[in-house]
Formats: structure tokens, C-alpha cells, sequence
């Protein structure tokens, strides 16, 4: 590729433009999100990579703008993560089970291609009766429900109780303090958590989805870093980045942990709806800190004091290999498209065909 051409590959946004860009992994694919859309790039068994696009104002919060505020969009945006997170999983899902004549298919991907920063796009179609929309909207909410009322016994009750009989039994003093039992509880769902995480990261399908997420950070730290985004490029950024969900997530804990040191001890059952009511604001505070991170990610004492959620990343990320890179790109493209920016025509193989907007 040309200087010229690389020049043209540049997607020039400004700094605050870039901080609205980001993504998740899904099942042989990955899930990239802009200021106004988000799309779901997967790949095929046949080796083609299908694209969907969708307007982010259908989102819960593209619907509540008025709670777009500073502290108060901490857990919209993670009910709003979870609804997008479900809806991509659930395409994702579908893509590796559908019949190829129900996807309009292109060839598999050459081992080599002319241009690697660009794979080929397959649309798929639209057509969608009300019944099916309604039926996935109940998957997607039943899910999500799973999701949450699991997490609240795994990382909730149970540490709770745990960490109650340990207390009961001495382990912190024959006298210990709600201060000193609060703390307790709070280490206990840390060890919960990382335990949880090295536990699936075995898992050889999860380890599938970790080499997605790396993907996802290479092509948005190669987006921000104001490169072309080609393949290669992708393949040398940072599978680090300091507003993954990781991250948050470990930030949630460290204000959990803080803000609930001075909670009273009511019953077990008692307690547990009190910290369920505590995970508003805890989410608030660690929504706006991400969102620091990020906007300062070059300060270095700004990433020292994020560090923890940053080594939490090797955990939940992996090397990705180039395909897998090429479907990030691949729903990047698809979102920076829709956003208006313009995606050279010579990083686009002939395959490439219109992303369906649903």
C-alpha cells in the first residue's frame, strides 16, 4: 500500500469523538459501538464475516437522555452494555447455527488477501417479522435477568454468608468489628471474582471469545492512535486498554469494597438488599473514574493508579490471531461508515457488499 493510500486509511476523529468508541467480544465475533450505532461483526464456519448495524438511540440510553448525567448514567450504561452485549451475543449465536442460503454468502477469505485492512463484508438481510423481533427481545431480557440474579448469588449472597460464618468463627478476632467484617466480606468477593475469571479463562470456547477481546482493543487502540487501520497495524497496537470492561469492573470492586466498609451489619438477608441498593451510586462513581481513564490514558500517574484493572486485562484478553483482528475491523468499519466517515474504496475487497442496517 501506497504512502498515499495509508494517509487516506487515516480515520481522523478528535479526542473526545474517539473516547465514544469502543466494543465487546462475542461468540467468533466482535460487537463495536459509536457515538450513534453499533454493529456485530462474526465469522462464518464458511470463512466469510457477516455484519449487522443498528442505531444506539434504540438503546436504553438513547431512550432516557435526560439521565445521561455525570453519576447517574453508571448503571444505565451497564444495563445498556448488558441489552446490546445480549442482543450481539444472540446474532452471534445465530450466525454459527443458520443455514448458508438463509445468509447471502461471499468466498471464504484467501489465505492471502490483496488487502489485509479491510476483510470482505457479507450483509445479511433485514427481512424480520414482528413475532421474531418480539420473541428475541424476551431472550435478550430473560438473559440479562439470569445474568444479574446469578452474579447477585455468586458475588453477593454467597461471600456474604461466607464471609458471616468466618467472622463467627474467629478468623478475624475473637471481637471483630462491622468495619472489620465488611472488610472481610469485601476481600471475599474479590476472590470470588478472580477465581471466577481464571476459571472460565480455561475454558477452550471462552479462550476463543479472550482472543476476540484482545482483537477488539488492537483495532480501537489503532483507531485512537491516529494510524491507518490496517491489519497490520491492528496486529501491533495493545491488546490493553484502559476503558475495557475489565477494568471497570475492578474499579466497581474498589469502591464497593470502599463505600461498604462503614455499612451496619443488619441480618443476612437485610444486608444483602442493602448492598443491592449500594450498587447504584457504586456504579456511578466507577463509570465517571473509567471515563477519566481514558480521557487521560497518556498521564502515567493517572494509568499507575488504574494499573490493577489494566493487569486484570491479561486475564480476560488473549493474542489474537489476523482473522480474528480482521472481524474487529471489520465492525469498526461498519460503525465509522454509519457515523459518515468515509472508508477508502481500496481497503474494501470486491466481496464487500452494504451493511443491512436492522
Amino acid at each position: 500500500m501506497s504512502n498515499e493510500q495509508n494517509n487516506e486509511s487515516i480515520v481522523v476523529l478528535s479526542e473526545t469523538e474517539r473516547a465514544r468508541y469502543g466494543g465487546q467480544a462475542v461468540v467468533e465475533g466482535v460487537m463495536m459501538r459509536s457515538p450513534r450505532f453499533f454493529a456485530v461483526a462474526c465469522r462464518r464456519p464458511s470463512g466469510s464475516i457477516v455484519v449487522q448495524c443498528e442505531e444506539v438511540d434504540k438503546s436504553l440510553l438513547g431512550k432516557l437522555k435526560f439521565l445521561n448525567k455525570p453519576f447517574l448514567r453508571g448503571t444505565l450504561g451497564i444495563l445498556d452494555a448488558m441489552i446490546l452485549g445480549s442482543r450481539a451475543l444472540n446474532f452471534a449465536s445465530k450466525v454459527q447455527l443458520e443455514d448458508a442460503s438463509t445468509i447471502k454468502s461471499a468466498a471464504p477469505l484467501p489465505a492471502t488477501t490483496p488487502n489485509p485492512a479491510a476483510p470482505a463484508l457479507v450483509a445479511k438481510p433485514a427481512e424480520t417479522n414482528r413475532a421474531g423481533s418480539k420473541i428475541n427481545e424476551i431472550a435478550v431480557g430473560g438473559t440479562i435477568l439470569i445474568s444479574i440474579l446469578f452474579g447477585l448469588f455468586i458475588f453477593r449472597l454467597i461471600p456474604t454468608a461466607l464471609g458471616e460464618k468466618l467472622a463467627n468463627v474467629g478468623i478475624i478476632g475473637n471481637a471483630p468489628t462491622n468495619l472489620m467484617k465488611n472488610a472481610l466480606d469485601g476481600a471475599i468477593r474479590a476472590c470470588f471474582f478472580f477465581a471466577y475469571i481464571l476459571a472460565i479463562s480455561r475454558m477452550a470456547g471462552i479462550r476463543a471469545v479472550f482472543q476476540y477481546h484482545g482483537a477488539e482493543h488492537k483495532a480501537i487502540n489503532t483507531l485512537e492512535a491516529g494510524v491507518p487501520l490496517t491489519r497490520e497495524n491492528a496486529l501491533e497496537a495493545s491488546r490493553i486498554h484502559p476503558r475495557c470492561g475489565t477494568s471497570f469492573i475492578v474499579v466497581v470492586m474498589v469502591v464497593d469494597f470502599l463505600l461498604c466498609l462503614f455499612l451496619p451489619r443488619p441480618e443476612l438477608f437485610r444486608r444483602v438488599l442493602l448492598h443491592i441498593a449500594m450498587l447504584p451510586p457504586v456504579a456511578g462513581i466507577a463509570y465517571e473514574a473509567i471515563k477519566v481513564a481514558g480521557k487521560y490514558r497518556h498521564n502515567r500517574m493517572m494509568m499507575a493508579a488504574f494499573a490493577p484493572g489494566m493487569w486484570t486485562q491479561y486475564l480476560t484478553t488473549r493474542v489474537p490471531n489476523a482473522a480474528q483482528v480482521d472481524v474487529a475491523l471489520a465492525a469498526l468499519f461498519a460503525v465509522l461508515e454509519a457515523e459518515g466517515h468515509t472508508v477508502p474504496a481500496h481497503t474494501k475487497p470486491q466481496e464487500m457488499e452494504d451493511v443491512i442496517f436492522s
